[in-house]
């Protein structure tokens, strides 16, 4: 029987709200579990205090072995490590130093399940190994690499996982960050053997305007040339993997595994508002194979209570390893 993971990216939302709460704290003020709730009597976004503990149990009821996040800043992921508990740890660095400043694409994972074999960090820039920024972005931008082992098989089934968040102001730094996340991707593919997955919010959807760093990555249109510094320590022989692009998992999924659910953006508006929902997250995987895909489920974040845990919902995709 082939090994299945259950892989996920969702965007956090960062905190804009802090009110300075412990998780803890947050936990004694939930209501008794029988009671009901006043239906859709909030709105709008609440703080993080009250968001953090929607997101963890996603991850936990859906039994997710391994999620790329975005815009976590430090306190939001030290909390997700706190709610997730000793079976999960995390890899990634802050975009503006490289450390704990500014917001993170960390990458959670259950140690029961995955071995973490190596990681780093770069940027989407012409400096990748050093916190910048593109010309014109709105921000610094990371990705977040693991390359990682099932113990279940005791490292014979392997894969690396890429993690991001794209520019929203420069989408000339979005095609020029898939463009990189491409030739990296490729890289490790050649280098490892196994299945390459790319996971994050995109910035841009996957047609029309702005479309180009998803069209990029899978092969619609030719990458740009990127940072010297990237191709010469990540080069591949031109005649290995030379057709290499990345496949969007929504695609190839059965289609009767596929939830109803489209957006992945949804803003935090009130049920029914639908003005500027787009797909804008993504799960990619490499064209060299490794893995199938089994389903593919972009869940509701709206609570009964009118709580939304993110502007975004996540992305969870269950998958075999080949």
């Amino acid at each position: 029987m082939l090994p299945v993971i259950r892989l996920a990216t969702y965007n956090l939302r960062f905190d804009s709200r802090p009110d300075n709460k412990s998780v803890q704290q947050s936990i004694a003020e939930l209501p008794h579990p029988l009671q009901e709730p006043l239906y859709h009597a909030q709105s709008g976004e609440q703080p993080w205090s009250i968001r953090r503990l929607r997101i963890a149990q996603q991850i936990l009821n859906y039994d997710i072995h391994i999620i790329g996040l975005q815009e976590a800043l430090t306190r939001q992921v030290l909390d997700i490590a706190e709610l997730l508990g000793s079976d999960w740890a995390w890899i990634g660095v802050g975009r503006k130093d490289g450390k704990t400043s500014g917001e993170f694409n960390p990458v959670f994972y259950k140690t029961s399940e995955l071995e973490l074999i190596h990681h780093d960090s770069f940027w989407l820039s012409e400096t990748p190994f050093e916190p910048s920024k593109y010309p014109g972005a709105g921000h610094e931008r990371v990705c977040t690499m693991g390359h990682f082992s099932l113990k279940s098989l005791h490292g014979a089934s392997n894969f690396t996982l890429l993690n991001t968040h794209l520019d929203h102001r420069s989408d000339a730094q979005r095609r020029f960050s898939a463009s990189l996340l491409l030739a990296r991707a490729k890289y490790e593919a050649h280098t490892t053997g196994g299945a390459v997955f790319i996971v994050g919010d995109f910035n841009s959807p996957s047609t029309g305007r702005d479309s180009g760093a998803y069209r990029t990555v899978v092969g619609e249109l030719a990458p740009m040339q990127v940072s010297s510094q990237l191709t010469a320590k990540y080069a591949v022989p031109d005649d290995v993997y030379a057709d290499f692009v990345m496949r969007d998992v929504r695609e190839a999924t059965p289609q009767e595994r596929i939830s109803g659910n489209f957006a992945t953006f949804t803003g935090f508006k009130k049920p029914g508002n639908t003005a500027g929902y787009a797909r804008i997250d993504f799960v990619f995987g490499g064209s060299n194979g490794g893995w199938n895909a089994i389903s593919y489920d972009a869940p509701s974040v709206l609570s009964d209570d009118g709580i939304l845990a993110s502007d975004h919902r996540p992305v969870i995709v269950q998958l075999s390893l080949i």
